[in-house]
């Protein structure tokens, strides 16, 4: 099959794709009330008309997505986020670009008028995932890849169920120690008071996103940083589905896309990211273990032992760690939070807080050394994995391991995330400068007895590996869902 034939595949079944998807986006829009709005792009104030008009921009833009992925051989999972990604996109350019520009009211890329059209950004993520599934439908049909028919075997499915208990028991703990927890079951049933019902939600939602994780990565994703990763964007999507869709529709309370809504719920999205960290971590690294102690692997002779490989990736850590916290002691000095970080360890002084942070910052440069090994090939795929890992100590440091030490418990909160939001600045800028100086460090390792033919080749074998799985989209969600912390702190 030709260029030509690949092409038109790509656009004929993405274009039925996104009907399928379109479908779903429409029928959301008639529950939030939405699809006058739509219609009133051609000067109509119809529901059947903006309905039309919905299902005509699904197919085109599904087309667009099917002509960009169709010669790919992606998995489910891989495809599930370039879907996700690819709607997270279009609710850039459609609501905040397009529409307004072709209403005569000019570009809307101010926070007023994204939170004006955020109440359609879970429509457009719900609508990016199903015109993936669909997609993957059509193609192995057409197309059958290996990867699509990886079989699913009984151990592959408890182990995602395992995974997932675990994570939202986690989960439910967090929750429940700020007195949190029972919003899950005040979604479904006006007895908020209901702690068993919300730890059965809880539980359930956990089963559910693991076996759903297990059948969309029947094989483990290699690495245990892009696991982790994987599943902070996959705990978003489960924040969309599960306490913005699915719990209210099972409640009878109508979707909770409007933004009062979803700030009324701002206190599970971090409980869900760190979930759905949890999750992908822990769903990869029962797999590790399970080939480290049964399979028959021998490493290559060209090979260093895992003693001096984990020794080379600590030091990288520490000098990589070194720099990325530099670049965020400035955001530190700046907003005054070095004496909160000297309170740690009962200081106020500011020279302490910053010794302080370098070593904080030390230690996640270790821990991204040996998560994030191997893991960069190029200055893109540095600053993508460093960004993502910045943001997911932004989750876990001033929202979580910090106000626990200071024995606060857990901040959660909306009032706490906007406090906080400077801290996710720094945390950003750290995680550039952590991703792209390891990146530097281990790309200038040549070992004597490999030459430098081999290495090259060998990174770019792994390159493109890694460029035709999820991991753009994945840097790409990351940093989308950071940009929408400051849409729904309002600032």
């Amino acid at each position: 099959m030709n260029l030509f034939d690949d092409l038109r595949d790509g656009l004929t079944f993405g274009a039925l794709a996104g009907l399928v998807g379109g479908l779903i986006f429409g029928i959301a829009m008639i529950q939030i009330d939405l699809l006058t709005e739509v219609a009133s792009i051609i000067r109509a104030e119809s529901n059947a008309v903006g309905f039309l008009l919905v299902m005509l921009f699904a197919a085109i833009i599904g087309a667009g997505f099917g002509a960009l992925v169709w010669q790919q051989r992606s998995s489910a999972g891989e495809l599930l986020f370039w879907g996700a990604a690819y709607g997270f996109l279009w609710w850039f350019l459609g609501p905040l670009t397009l529409q307004p520009l072709l209403l005569g009211n000019g570009l809307a890329w101010d926070v007023h008028a994204a939170q004006d059209a955020f109440p359609t950004l879970p429509g457009y993520i719900w609508y990016g995932a199903v015109t993936a599934m669909a997609l993957l439908f059509f193609h192995s049909r057409i197309k059958l890849t290996r990867e699509t028919k990886t079989r699913i075997n009984p151990g592959t499915l408890l182990r995602g169920i395992f995974s997932g208990l675990f994570a939202s028991s986690l989960l439910g703990v967090f929750l429940s120690s700020q007195g949190e927890l029972m919003i899950t079951s005040a979604m479904m049933t006006q007895d908020a008071d209901s702690q068993q019902l919300a730890w059965f939600v809880t539980l359930l939602i956990g089963l559910l996103a693991g076996l759903g994780f297990a059948l969309l990565y029947p094989r483990p994703p290699a690495g245990l940083g892009a696991g982790l990763i994987r599943g902070i964007v996959y705990g978003y999507f489960w924040w969309i589905a599960g306490a913005l869709t699915i719990l209210p529709l099972l409640g009878g309370k109508g979707l909770a896309w409007s933004l009062t809504a979803t700030l009324d719920n701002f206190a599970t999205l971090p409980g869900y990211l760190l979930f759905g960290a949890v999750l992908g971590f822990f769903y990869r690294w029962i797999g590790w273990v399970r080939r480290l102690l049964f399979s028959d692997y021998i490493p290559s002779a060209n090979q260093e032992g895992p003693g001096a490989l984990g020794l080379r990736a600590l030091g990288r850590g520490v000098l990589a760690g070194i720099i990325g916290g530099l670049l965020f002691s400035v955001v530190m000095v700046q907003i005054g939070f070095l004496p909160a970080v000297a309170s740690l360890v009962g200081s106020s002084s500011m020279i302490t807080g910053f010794l302080v942070h370098l070593v904080i910052a030390n230690i996640i440069g270790v821990t991204y050394a040996f998560l994030f090994r191997r893991h960069s090939f190029d200055i893109s795929s540095a600053l993508g994995w460093g960004l993502s890992y910045g943001f997911v100590w932004w989750i876990l440091g001033p929202l979580t391991l910090m106000p626990i030490l200071l024995g606060v418990g857990l901040q959660w909160t909306l009032d706490a995330a906007t406090a906080a939001f400077p801290n996710l600045i720094g945390h950003l800028a750290y995680g550039s400068g952590l991703g792209i100086t390891f990146y530097i460090l281990e790309a200038r390792y040549n070992p004597w007895w490999i030459t430098r033919t081999q290495i090259q080749e060998e990174r770019s074998v792994r390159h493109l590996e890694q460029l035709t799985t999820s991991a753009p989209a994945l840097w790409t969600l990351t940093l989308m869902i950071a940009l929408t912390i400051p849409i729904l702190l309002g600032m």
